[in-house]
């Protein structure tokens, strides 16, 4: 007799359980990242409240039913885009920090540099002018926003002052107002381009790195202690 035309086989439960193609998993990998990057770009340009989870999975790609497997709500969403651009420096200069083996000066210094390369001079700057112009209005967010940026970053640079005063290298002082005087230095560096942008005279031009640098000179030679050890 002829031999039959073998039949196709359907694939065997181990074939089923094969792992998809490398590229593939790579592109699911990278996913989250896209769907953020698209989440950041929507939320910057066109504002919290009017942006809409359809046109960030239209603009990262992929369906809404996607963006929902990663992140279930918008909220959900804007709170990651802040945990990756803004929570993610503060970890990384605490680990910095932490491991510091150098003067309390330079550290301060360090961490403002740290702070202007990864946040306030890159693009995700934008989430900062997003929070002052919208977050009033939704209370929850604005307290996530303290919780998760505003709190650890005073926790931080708390540390690092207070370490110049337990080594007797920054006299005695109040250390909240020296974090709020930091803090505002860094808030002014991102605002201020943002209020003269539409200006076509500005009498007052800022040079971001030397206002930086001078502020943290006139904060460090007011902290430091007197050469002999003592309050003049």
């Amino acid at each position: 007799m002829p031999d039959r035309m073998a039949r196709p086989q359907p694939p065997s439960p181990e074939a089923a359980c094969e792992p998809s193609s490398p590229t593939r998993q790579r592109r699911k990998a990278e996913r989250p990242q896209q769907l953020l990057e698209a989440a950041y770009t929507q939320f910057t340009t066109r504002g919290l409240a009017a942006t809409r989870t359809e046109d960030v999975a239209q603009l990262a790609g992929v369906s809404k039913g996607t963006l929902f497997r990663y992140y279930p709500s918008k909220d959900e969403l804007f709170k990651a885009v802040i945990r990756h651009y803004l929570v993610e420096v503060i970890d990384a200069s605490r680990d910095l920090s932490d491991q510091w083996q150098g003067g309390t000066d330079d550290l301060l210094k360090m961490l403002a540099h740290t702070w202007w390369q990864r946040f306030g001079q890159s693009h995700a700057a934008g989430i900062f002018k997003l929070i002052v112009a919208e977050v009033g209005n939704m209370p929850e967010l604005a307290q996530f926003y303290v919780d998760e940026v505003i709190t650890p970053t005073y926790q931080l640079v708390s540390r690092a002052v207070q370490r110049g005063i337990d080594r007797q290298e920054f006299r005695p002082v109040e250390v909240t107002a020296v974090v709020q005087a930091l803090m505002a230095t860094a808030q002014f560096l991102v605002l201020y381009p943002q209020c003269t942008a539409t200006c076509q005279h500005n009498p007052m031009p800022l040079e971001p790195e030397r206002f930086m640098n001078t502020q943290i000179d006139l904060l460090l030679s007011g902290l430091r202690q007197p050469p002999s050890g003592r309050e003049g």
